[in-house]
């Protein structure tokens, strides 16, 4: 099995409810978003799906949340916009975009502080 990863970042707004603390109040965070796609073979070119690729189709999925009020977002209509629920996100979206029967994505973190993260493996 092959593993990429690559990185990126987006700043944003949200506030979650029913949580307790400071959280209840608007903040926000410059999120690290960890994406991981897996796949058992390469391409012709020896790669199992090119970085650039790879980043060109996240940045489409980080349009849509950077420098937003997550709240605010048709996404997060029904479910809070909290690390975990971007970190579904991230994965169904690009998902949507990269996944071809070789190649899916694995693994997405969203890292809300240096030291905070949440992640979602798709089935």
């Amino acid at each position: 099995m092959y593993e990429l990863t690559v990185k990126t970042h987006f700043a944003a707004a949200h506030r979650l409810a029913m949580v307790g603390g400071k959280c209840e109040n608007l903040h926000g965070h410059n999120w690290k978003i960890e994406v991981s796609v897996t796949g058992k073979t390469l391409d012709a070119g020896g790669v199992l799906l090119d970085f650039g690729v790879l980043k060109k189709e996240l940045a489409k999925v980080m349009e849509r949340l950077d420098h937003k009020f997550l709240n605010e977002e048709e996404a997060f209509q029904c479910a809070p916009p909290s690390s975990e629920n971007i970190a579904r996100f991230v994965a169904v979206e690009l998902g949507a975009l990269v996944n071809d029967g070789r190649v899916r994505v694995s693994r997405v973190a969203a890292w809300e502080s240096e030291d905070s993260s949440a992640a979602y493996f798709p089935e």
